[in-house]
């Protein structure tokens, strides 16, 4: 971003004063923390008032700032832009600079999958065009202007993850950025507690089609009914991904293995492609990126080396290393029931030189769903296959009381998320070079913090 301070304030409809035409943006933070120099600060109201902030940013080299009226302005000794609500105010700048900058859009959401798919498609896109992506999990009304304001000048596509919990965020979302593209990944249980029923979370995804271009394009899974019926009362053009027959873009011979999946796409003469990754479910999740790329025109074989080597957001399926030599399956920024049983049924599956051991964290935001959902993961933990489970957190207990069943108490350890040092050294305790290793769990559990000990 590189933007006049004047421009900035006529953009938000505030006067600008002369001396502002010489002034130069080149960056937007509300976190004072990462504030580089040049920076525009934005204080929002959270958990703390960040105008209460507004020293600290001076200090990192803020150059102006957004200030929200009804704050004490006596504090303030660089140049501030008075407005009604500061939230907003990032919102609206955040489509002026889009609209400036004009790249092409893609809007990526999901109940699993967003994330990996996001990367996927800024892979491929990657290979003909200068493109932006959301980093990490800027995806909500913060994150996704905050994207936007990061786009350099000369950003081509840019690939935006949209989350939700509520209706209408991404109706918000969508009409913010206006896609090119969306994209549906799936439909889960995620977040059920706010909205009760599945048909209800396909309800709250379909609103990423409100700001969706008039020449647009959906692509969303054709093997979800849920999504099939509503797509029918879009005008925009639509096309499918899956492993039905009746899918626009359909995967067949999938193949995996403790590193890699293999897969070929009918629609494109059984061409074969690999991705880095495990569990036949990142297939869909390749597809629709796929999708995606066909739409820009990306040659099959540019996309095939895409998708084979791309960059995947931290803590997403990843394999590392262990400090005593096990290889570790770490997926811990978040958790849903259909997202846990899948990559537990892939790392069950996974090759191993020693024990496979698994330690499932609490499935947040599931409401009065928690204890069938919990109890339903133990379907999907097979003893012939799993050696050990570390269960940590408070709902949990619902899958250890089914485990029981199956697991003698040599096998099957339950800890309060606040005994999380504790699971650490049993975990270590039990670890053998050659043993692999699978957390999963929702980011609230904070399971990051055992996979930072043990590696």
């Amino acid at each position: 971003m590189k933007m006049r301070l004047a421009e900035i304030a006529k953009a938000l409809q505030v006067e600008p004063k002369e001396e502002w035409e010489e002034i130069v943006v080149t960056s937007v933070s509300f976190d004072t923390r990462s504030l580089e120099q040049g920076a525009l600060f934005i204080p929002l109201a959270a958990e703390h008032d960040g105008h209460d902030y507004i020293k600290n940013a001076i200090d990192s080299g803020a150059v102006a700032t957004l200030w929200q009226e009804g704050h004490d302005e006596s504090t303030v000794s660089i140049p501030k832009l008075v407005v009604p609500d500061n939230l907003q105010a990032l919102q609206k700048l955040a489509h002026y600079y889009l609209q400036k900058i004009n790249p092409k859009v893609v809007a990526i959401t999901g109940s699993n999958g967003k994330t990996t798919t996001k990367d996927m498609v800024a892979a491929i896109l990657g290979r003909r065009f200068n493109v932006k992506k959301t980093h990490d999990n800027f995806n909500n009304f913060i994150g996704v202007p905050m994207t936007v304001l990061s786009m350099e000048p000369n950003t081509e596509a840019l690939v935006i993850e949209m989350g939700m919990d509520h209706f209408g965020e991404l109706d918000e979302l969508s009409r913010l950025v206006e896609p090119d593209v969306a994209v549906i990944t799936m439909i889960g249980e995620a977040h059920i507690e706010f909205f009760g029923t599945r048909d209800k979370i396909a309800d709250a995804k379909m609103e990423i089609t409100h700001g969706l271009k008039e020449d647009g394009l959906l692509i969303y899974n054709g093997d979800e009914p849920l999504l099939v019926q509503r797509t029918k009362k879009i005008d925009q053009e639509t096309t499918t991904f899956g492993t039905s027959d009746n899918v626009d873009l359909r995967a067949l011979n999938i193949v995996s293995n403790d590193k890699e999946t293999s897969f070929r796409v009918a629609q494109w003469e059984n061409e074969n492609f690999v991705i880095p990754m495990i569990g036949s479910y990142n297939v869909i999740n390749a597809l629709a990126a796929l999708s995606v790329g066909e739409f820009f025109r990306i040659p099959v074989e540019e996309m095939k080396k895409a998708i084979r080597s791309f960059d995947l957001t931290k803590n997403r399926t990843q394999w590392l290393q262990g400090a005593k030599g096990e290889r570790i399956l770490s997926d811990v920024y978040n958790s849903n029931p259909s997202a846990a049983r899948l990559v537990i049924t892939a790392f069950s599956n996974a090759a191993t030189a020693g024990k496979r051991i698994i330690v499932i964290g609490d499935m947040l935001q599931l409401g009065s769903n928690s204890k069938e959902m919990h109890e339903s993961l133990a379907e999907v933990i097979d003893p012939d296959k799993i050696d050990s489970v570390y269960l940590c957190g408070e709902e949990v207990e619902y899958l250890a009381t089914k485990l029981a069943l199956k697991f003698g108490k040599e096998h099957l350890h339950l800890y309060k998320a606040t005994d999380k040092k504790k699971l650490v050294v049993d975990l270590q305790s039990e670890i053998s070079a050659g043993d692999s290793v699978l957390l999963k769990g929702s980011h609230g559990v904070h399971l990051e913090n055992v996979l930072e000990k043990l590696i």
